[in-house]
Parts: C-alpha cells; structure tokens; sequence
C-alpha cells in the first residue's frame, strides 16, 4: 500500500440529540505518496474537519486513520504532538510565523522544538528551493506576503515530513502571488516527491493539484483527476457552492 494518509469509515459527530452534527459521514479515502490533493467543497461541507482528522489534530468519532503504518485513534495529545511534530508538515492561511524571529529561525524551529539538530545543507537545499537564498536574516516584517508564506512552507520542509497540509495556504495573497506560491507547492511534489494536501475554495488553486476531492454534507462526493479550473468551478456549481 503506497498511501501516506488512509481514512478508513471516518465520522466525526458535534452535540447529542436534536443538536447532533455530522460534519464527516463514513469518509473512506486515501491520499497516494508523491501526490499534490486539493479538498475542495463549500462552507459547512467537512473541509477543515477532514484536514484535522487526517492530521491528527482532532480525533474522529469513528473510524480509523493512519499515518504511513501509524493508527492515530488511541492516540494521546503528548503522542498525537510528537507525531505532527516530526511527521507532518502544516502551512496555514495567516503564516503564523513569529515576529521576532528571522526567517532562518522561524524556518528551523520545529526541529529546535523537537530537540533535533538543523542539518544544514537540507536547511541550505530548502532556502534555495523557496527562493529566499539572501533574505535568511530578514524578519516576517521585513518580507512581503508572497515571501512569508514561502517560509512558512520551507519551515514545513524541514523536517522532511510523510505528508504536508496546506488550510487555504493562498487565501491572504493577491493572484500573482498565489500563483508563485501554488507553483512552488507543485515544484514541492514534482521534484522532492513530497506529499501535499490543500483545502481550498478557490478553483485556480485546486487546478494545480493532481487530484481534487469535493466534499458535501460530509461525504467526499466526486473526485477529478488532472484537473482545470474550469472544469472544478463546474463541478462546485453543482455541488450549489459556486458563487
């Protein structure tokens, strides 16, 4: 088997009774080595709840999720943190770099936190991989948006992790930037055989990916190989999402 996430019949259920919330129904998928995922459906639709299950930063309801050959249910928060710390790679929306820092620093600190020692020439490879060869000194507030989110990736190389997960990694950047950024995360996958996962409601984005999974209610409701984003932004009017 050459999946890095599988979800097997994952649930995930909010409230009891009359106020009971399905935000996944018995989603069953897997998310092949080496492979550039779009998740893609409308707001309500499971999204971030699939990103976090699949993550480990929530634990479903039911069913079962593996990293590589690692059962993440039963999993406890310390072990759950060890594992996304040294297995999973996360670029979120708003960079969450720390301002203080450089960008060096803010690029090197999930190992500093893990305890592990910066290899250098990865370090180096990286840098130049994101295009931020000169800017190691410079803090975020010192860097453009583009530039930002070009650390906030190379900080979720470093560690060479099973599997990278975008939450809207281009939803804060102007269109030429989000370009640039989406270029990188295919370069990412092309040329390292990295595996990213994005969440996404914008169809350009998803047109970069291999692989785009429409969610609905809960459930993954279609997939398109080698996608446009013609044909996704189709797809999701007739989901009723496209606005």
């Amino acid at each position: 088997m050459n999946d890095v996430v599988r979800l097997d019949a994952v649930s995930k259920v909010y409230g009891r009774g009359p106020n009971t919330v399905f935000a996944l129904r018995e989603v069953s998928v897997g998310i092949p080595h080496g492979s550039f995922t779009a998740v893609m459906g409308p707001s309500g639709s499971g999204k971030s709840t699939f990103l976090h299950c699949a993550a480990g930063l929530d634990q479903p309801s039911s069913g079962s999720v593996r990293l590589g050959g690692t059962e993440l249910a039963g999993m406890n928060e310390t072990e759950l943190t060890e594992l996304r710390r040294k297995r999973i790679g996360f670029v979120f929306q708003a960079f969450n770099l720390v301002s203080s820092l450089t960008v060096t620093e803010n690029i090197t600190l999930p190992l500093r936190l893990a305890g592990v020692r910066v290899d250098r020439a990865w370090l180096e490879e990286i840098v130049d991989r994101v295009g931020l060869a000169g800017r190691t000194g410079h803090r975020p507030g010192e860097l453009s948006g583009g530039q930002q989110q070009r650390v906030a990736i190379a900080r979720a190389l470093v560690t060479r992790p099973e599997v990278v997960f975008g939450d809207e990694p281009t939803g804060a950047l102007d269109t030429m930037t989000a370009r640039d950024v989406l270029t990188l995360l295919r370069e990412v996958v092309t040329t390292m055989r990295q595996t990213v996962v994005m969440v996404t409601h914008d169809p350009v984005a998803a047109s970069y990916a291999d692989t785009v999974l429409f969610l609905a209610d809960g459930n993954v409701v279609d997939a398109m190989a080698a996608p446009s984003a013609e044909k996704v932004a189709d797809r999701m009017t007739r989901l009723g999402a496209w606005v």
